[in-house]
């Protein structure tokens, strides 16, 4: 089994979120979505990334944009940093997340927020663009703005974000194979196939 941590708010997380479904396909695994909010996580544990975004290594920040658009290239799927909003508030979308799981609905809906997000720069702490995503995910966009407003959705997520930080994560996205095993980044999905291959 794979366990995926994520948050919409990330290019890397969009890359593996994609990669890794074929991946469990082809191998026989089960994922099992659990939805963070990764502010909570780097506030906690990795605050680090707040430092570099206000101090930018300028070569490696040159670097890092090239080597998004490799992987989305040869994921086949287009990421355009957004130039007005980022960070994004991926609360309510991460509370969507929580809310349509067991609903089935989650993959379509993080899907349709992904490319909201990192393809047409659109903000996901609106309202409207939030419906919109519903919309293309076959989501009743009342039902669910409802939903995200119920203590227990908010309680999850947090648990959800609480259990990823005791568990040593400091990031998104971030999985586990079989309970233990943790693996940090889109760039890390051919070392997750290794694991799964041996516990086969």
């Amino acid at each position: 089994m794979i366990e995926f941590f994520f948050d919409c708010s990330s290019p890397w997380t969009y890359l593996a979120f994609h990669n890794i479904q074929p991946l469990a396909a082809e191998l026989g695994a089960e994922i099992r979505w659990r939805p963070i909010l990764v502010g909570g996580v780097f506030n906690s544990v990795n605050p680090s990334v707040y430092f570099s975004r206000e101090h930018p290594v300028p070569a490696k920040q040159a670097y890092q944009l090239k080597d998004m658009q490799d992987w989305a290239r040869h994921a086949g799927i287009a990421i355009t940093f957004p130039p007005t909003v980022f960070p994004v508030n991926s609360v309510k979308a991460m509370r969507g997340c929580i809310l349509l799981e067991p609903q089935g609905k989650l993959v379509p809906f993080a899907q349709a927020a992904f490319a909201a997000y990192w393809g047409e720069d659109r903000d996901l702490s609106n309202d409207a663009v939030l419906a919109d995503v519903c919309a293309r995910a076959g989501v009743d966009a009342n039902a669910y703005f409802a939903g995200i407003a119920k203590q227990e959705i908010k309680d999850a997520l947090k648990a959800n974000t609480g259990e990823l930080i005791r568990r040593g994560g400091f990031g998104s996205p971030t999985m586990f194979v079989n309970g233990g095993d943790m693996y940090f980044g889109n760039d890390r999905l051919p070392l997750l196939r290794a694991a799964l291959e041996a516990a086969r």
